[in-house]
């Protein structure tokens, strides 16, 4: 499972925040709606906690 977890799932969670955050700077360097920048900002808060919470439940099984 930690296999899994840090080969597959931690890379795509990763990702996700990356491609979640080009867009909102695409969204501000083009000047669109500030609440489609809000709206990514929150979902990229909410995919770093998933990464870290994937990142740390990786790290505590490879300890144990």
């Amino acid at each position: 499972m930690t296999s899994f977890l840090s080969s597959i799932v931690l890379p795509i969670a990763v990702a996700a925040v990356a491609i979640v955050l080009v867009l909102g700077l695409i969204n501000m360097m083009r000047g669109g709606p500030p609440s489609r920048s809000q709206h990514l900002m929150r979902l990229r808060v909410l995919l770093q906690f998933v990464a870290i919470v994937i990142t740390m439940v990786v790290v505590w099984a490879i300890g144990r």
